[in-house]
C-alpha cells in the first residue's frame, strides 16, 4: 500500500508570499465576493467575504531549495489563492479538490517531469499508480482547465 502526504502551502511560505510573491509582487488582498476560491494554504474553498490574495507561487522551486534538486527549465510559477490574513491551517478531506477534472504531474528527485496523468478513477488509486514508479519523488495535483497548481503530494 502506498502512503503519501498531502502538502498545502506551509505557513512560513504563506507569510513570505504575502510580503512578496515568487514573481516579486506584493500581495493585494481582497474580500472574495462569491467564495469558492481554492485556497492552497489550507486546501479548502474560500467563504463569501473571506479576505484572500492571488499570488504567484513556484512550488517546485521551493521544494528544490529544501531538497537540493535542480529543476532547471521545469521550474515554473503560477497563480494561487491564499488567505490574506493568516491561515487557520488544514482541516479537510485527505485529498481535497477532487470534485473536478485533475491531472497528476509526476516529478523525479532532480525536479524533472516524469509524466502526467489525467485522473480517470478515484484519487487514491491514481496516486498509488503515480507512486508505483520508484523514480517519482513527488506528485503535483493540478487543475485541467487552467493547469493551476493545487497541492503537492509526497511519499510517506
Amino acid at each position: 500500500m502506498t502512503t503519501y502526504t498531502v502538502c498545502p502551502v506551509p505557513a512560513p511560505v504563506l507569510a513570505a508570499l504575502l510580503a512578496e510573491d515568487d514573481a516579486g509582487n506584493p500581495a493585494a488582498p481582497f474580500p472574495d465576493p462569491e467564495g469558492g476560491a481554492p485556497l492552497r494554504c489550507c486546501l479548502r474553498r474560500s467563504a463569501p467575504g473571506e479576505r484572500i490574495a492571488l499570488v504567484s507561487y513556484a512550488p517546485l522551486r521551493r521544494w528544490a531549495a529544501r531538497t537540493g534538486a535542480r529543476p532547471g527549465a521545469y521550474d515554473e510559477q503560477g497563480p494561487v489563492f491564499v488567505h490574506a490574513d493568516g491561515c487557520p491551517g488544514r482541516s479537510g478531506p485527505q485529498l481535497p479538490f477532487t470534485d473536478a477534472r485533475r491531472v497528476l504531474r509526476r516529478y523525479s528527485a532532480q525536479g524533472h517531469i516524469l509524466g502526467g496523468d489525467l485522473v480517470h478513477e478515484d484519487f487514491p488509486t491514481a496516486l498509488t499508480r503515480a507512486f508505483s514508479d520508484p523514480e517519482v519523488a513527488l506528485v503535483q495535483v493540478r487543475a485541467v482547465e487552467y493547469g493551476c497548481f493545487l497541492y503537492e503530494v509526497r511519499r510517506g
